[in-house]
């Protein structure tokens, strides 16, 4: 017999399978299409009957990747009025089980629960009720609009994890032990709401990978590039002319002005903190508006934001190879240019020398791409890991190192993906034909004991002694890897 659940708005219908019962699309607010896009996201409409729950719903707007990355990231891109949405996966039986609510990532442009390899079966079969949310993505989740509150996507986020608090004991689920976890925008959302008054005892351990707390800019320069986007689309900057547009045009506009910003980093135009938090990629993602973030997410938690929560972060080895590989920038830099990326993107003065020192026969795509992994995301996640540690949390550090085959990509970033989550059929793109499994099963089962028990199975992180756990096929603790490198940062 299909499993029926009761949660806000009525009855839903879900599909049961191998001991996993999933309820997939279910809406936690109501659409927010036309004007109600950029407006806070409202109560569930409630429906008669039994809705069915057996098929992922909406995805919020937005683009597949483009070429080439799109042959190593997958995309979920449904159209559809419902796509403020959650999918839940939770055993056939038990109750006050461990919970654990996944924000995607995707540069706060892309992402959705609906992504094969967030499939959460994997952590139902191991005693997890687990929940897959979307959220507004790009101008509708975060430009800065008059007439619009801001942050809508931090927003809804928020409203998903109310949604979660108020019905997952339905799904056998116990609201008082929700791990929140992401990837990328996703981990930045999760540091994000571990200092933000709004998400205050919505979650309780926090798992944030290849992400830190520093993705956050002011209101005056988030008001700049939303400024450039409305002239981009001919219209004022405010929620009634942005509602009246067709998404499509907004997605246009988007693309454009991300790749104005990328061609020409002027702090001027696009404003300092911007280039800063974005991390070069990014274009439209968390603004300090004193509500949703009350400052820097970074300051909020070492001044006790999240007191004694228990984190657990970390990063892939070779992150910024991702990105270097899909510009085609990993062969194309030569040792000359090395020294003029440091000037413009202000690396420290001895970052190429130290980096070039340790890999005396590696490209210089090769050292570009270690120089930005550790200034966009290993140091952001050690800075973080120290506020918290200074904040009585519990902080356990971690590193995928093990290298794909695919397209010289090595231990790039969103490769530990379908590890933690045990999808490695879904993840061939990135993780090749022959992945290794026994990888998937260990550190799969480190997240779900972290939910569980608060512990993954190594000892804690702290300035002074900074274990690492790093994932490989010989996985092990190791003592601050990398240190003199680190330090150029930190």
């Amino acid at each position: 017999m299909d499993p029926v659940v009761s949660v806000a708005g009525g009855q839903i219908v879900g599909a049961s399978r191998a001991g996993v019962n999933a309820f997939l699309g279910i809406p936690y607010a109501a659409p927010a299409v036309g004007a109600d896009r950029y407006r806070a996201p409202q109560p569930v409409v409630p429906w008669t009957g039994r809705r069915d729950a057996t098929r992922h719903g909406p995805t919020p707007a937005q683009t597949p990747y483009p070429d080439p990355m799109s042959t190593v990231l997958p995309s979920s891109v449904t159209p559809g009025d419902d796509y403020l949405n959650v999918s839940v996966w939770a055993p056939v039986a038990g109750e006050d089980l461990p919970v654990m609510v996944w924000l995607p990532g995707g540069a706060f442009v892309r992402g959705a629960n609906s992504i094969a390899t967030y499939d959460g079966s994997a952590f139902a079969r191991d005693g997890v009720v687990m929940v897959g949310v979307n959220y507004r993505l790009g101008a509708p989740g975060f430009a800065v609009l008059d007439g619009a509150p801001t942050n809508l996507g931090l927003r809804d986020q928020i409203a998903a994890l109310t949604w979660v608090r108020d019905n997952i004991a339905a799904f056998g689920g116990n609201p008082d032990n929700v791990t929140l976890f992401g990837e990328s925008a996703g981990a930045m959302s999760v540091a994000t709401l571990m200092a933000s008054p709004a998400a205050d005892s919505l979650f309780h351990r926090a798992i944030v990978q290849s992400g830190g707390a520093t993705a956050a800019c002011t209101l005056d320069d988030a008001r700049l590039v939303s400024a450039e986007l409305a002239a981009l689309l001919g219209v004022p900057a405010t929620a009634e002319a942005f509602g009246a547009l067709d998404p499509g045009a907004v997605l246009d506009a988007q693309t454009a002005l991300a790749l104005a910003i990328q061609a020409d980093p002027d702090p001027e135009r696009w404003g300092a903190s911007v280039l800063r938090g974005g991390l070069g990629i990014m274009s439209l993602f968390p603004v300090i508006d004193g509500e949703v973030v009350p400052g820097v997410p970074q300051v909020g938690i070492a001044a006790g934001a999240a007191a004694g929560m228990p984190l657990l972060v970390g990063t892939t080895t070779e992150e910024f190879r991702l990105f270097l590989a899909s510009a085609s920038l990993l062969e194309a830099l030569t040792a000359d240019m090395l020294p003029l990326l440091a000037e413009r993107y202000g690396w420290p003065a001895d970052a190429v020398a130290t980096y070039t020192a340790n890999r005396p026969d590696a490209p210089a795509g090769d050292i570009a791409a270690a120089i930005l992994t550790d200034a966009a995301f290993r140091a952001p996640a050690t800075a973080l890991a120290t506020a918290q540690a200074a904040a009585g949390g519990a902080v356990h550090s971690y590193e995928f190192a093990w290298p794909t085959p695919v397209n010289n990509l090595g231990a790039c970033h969103a490769l530990e993906l379908g590890f933690v989550f045990d999808t490695l059929d879904h993840s061939s793109g990135l993780v090749g034909e022959n992945p290794p499994r026994e990888l998937a099963v260990e550190m799969h089962r480190a997240w779900v004991a972290f939910a569980r028990d608060r512990d993954p199975g190594w000892g804690t992180w702290t300035p002074q002694e900074p274990t690492v756990m790093t994932f490989d096929l010989d996985s092990q603790p190791v003592r601050g890897p990398r240190t003199d490198e680190l330090a150029l940062w930190v």
